[in-house]
């Protein structure tokens, strides 16, 4: 038997330790995912990003060749489904449905426990719904250059309806009136359901309401589209400008949904994940999925749209500033 020099020999044992562990994540990346994966939803069920998760996740199982277990997990303004995944194992095998809501504006609204940027990899962005300004038809607005008028005539006298403080049909109405230089009176419900209803009885003139949910009132007349607020035009929409074309340039908001996991996931398991989803998401399928939803896909890169989820916690904590919606103990 012949045995190496004591040098060689113990240069020779770490080398083979690391290729060992080398093929020990050869083999974990070959094989995932080896069980179901777990895609939370901070939402109840039944809602826009519940019902996007489940297309999602339907589509993904099947080229994983995994089951992927939707759960929803509601409660404290997304809080508590987001941070159940911030604190998940980083294992690739739970996933979360991440919205502007529980990564940009209730981070700076209150302690929610997790760090929108730190806690989160950005698997794939997958769509956003604009919001669409709309207005009780009997109301004096037929244009936004009507509402501003009105607004800057008589500061204050020009009121909206939104689902409650620091929600983003809220928010909107706050970037509008800083953007404009003018004072809005803000009117908060109790959720969108009466808010809007308010707005179809005439109780309150104008509110920002998703395009999903806008367009049968728009479709049947009882309500009046002033803007858009998305970037270009919406295809469900062509007639009606954007609010950046009623003078406003840059405006742009909307409720945008993407797929995170747990800061420190395998790289293997990440690429994976992003692979298949931009697959998924370039499907003709999935296209008039979201086209029936009212959604736009988003076809950016990962690394590009996590640079906009910070850009988004960072405008949203100002606009939080201005309104006086500090952060609550």
């Amino acid at each position: 038997m012949k045995f190496l020099p004591l040098p060689i020999r113990r240069l020779a044992l770490p080398v083979a330790a690391l290729a060992l562990a080398s093929a020990g994540l050869a083999v974990q990346a070959q094989t995932y995912p080896a069980r179901p994966v777990t895609l939370v939803v901070p939402y109840p069920p039944g809602g826009t990003a519940d019902i996007l998760a489940r297309s999602v996740g339907q589509k993904l199982g099947e080229r994983l060749g995994q089951t992927v277990v939707v759960e929803n997990k509601a409660g404290a303004g997304t809080a508590i489904g987001t941070r159940f995944v911030a604190e998940a194992a980083p294992d690739g095998y739970t996933l979360l449905l991440g919205t502007v809501s529980s990564h940009a504006i209730n981070p700076a609204m209150s302690k929610v426990g997790y760090d929108p940027v730190k806690d989160f990899v950005t698997i794939a962005p997958l769509a956003s719904i604009p919001f669409v300004l709309v207005a009780n038809p009997q109301s004096p607005y037929r244009t936004l250059a009507d509402l501003l008028q009105a607004a800057r005539t008589q500061p204050g006298s020009v009121s909206y309806a939104s689902a409650g403080p620091g929600t983003s049909n809220h928010l909107a109405g706050e970037m509008l009136a800083s953007d404009a230089g003018v004072k809005l009176l803000h009117v908060p419900y109790r959720g969108s359901a009466p808010a809007l209803a308010d707005v179809l009885a005439g109780h309150v003139p104008v509110m920002f309401d998703l395009q999903s949910t806008a367009m049968p009132n728009i479709a049947q007349g009882k309500l009046r589209a002033l803007a858009v607020t998305s970037r270009q035009r919406n295809a469900l929409l062509p007639e009606v400008p954007t609010v950046a074309e009623g003078g406003l340039p840059g405006f742009e908001v909307s409720a945008w949904f993407a797929l995170f996991a747990p800061a420190r996931i395998p790289r293997e398991a990440a690429q994976r994940l992003s692979s298949e989803m931009a697959a998924i998401m370039k499907s003709p399928e999935m296209a008039a999925r979201l086209k029936d939803m009212g959604a736009e896909p988003d076809t950016r890169p990962p690394a590009q749209f996590a640079d906009y989820v910070r850009s988004e916690a960072d405008r949203y904590a100002r606009v939080l500033k201005a309104a006086g919606l500090s952060p609550s103990p």
